[in-house]
């Protein structure tokens, strides 16, 4: 059984919603899914006054450590002018060591 990574960001809750969509449609196809979501680098209070909103049955992935035991990657993140939000660009600067050993290679994404 394939071992997938649903990876994700969402300020407002869309991206979590669709990160749950494709880890069911994952698990549809007999794939352990874990759904984990990055964490948020915005203060606390600043987050609180725009109305963040955290999905309660995703768990944190706070560092990029366990990212190897994935047989595949899914990546969900809004955009942010036109790139990734800082929060998900955070957490992958963080995952260097997994380049430069090359534990990523050949993992579906």
């Amino acid at each position: 059984m394939a071992r997938v990574l649903v990876l994700y960001y969402s300020s407002y809750g869309h991206i979590a919603k669709m990160a749950e969509a494709v880890a069911e449609g994952a698990r549809g196809e007999g794939a352990q899914v874990d759904v984990l979501r990055v964490p948020e680098t915005a203060p606390a209070e600043v987050a609180a006054a725009a109305g963040f909103a955290v999905h309660p049955d995703h768990s944190e992935m706070p560092e990029p450590d366990d990212l190897a035991i994935y047989d595949g990657i899914v990546v969900g993140a809004p955009t942010r002018g036109g790139r990734r939000p800082s929060q998900m660009a955070a957490f992958w600067d963080r995952a260097g060591g997994h380049w430069f050993t090359g534990a990523l290679v050949g993992k579906v994404g």
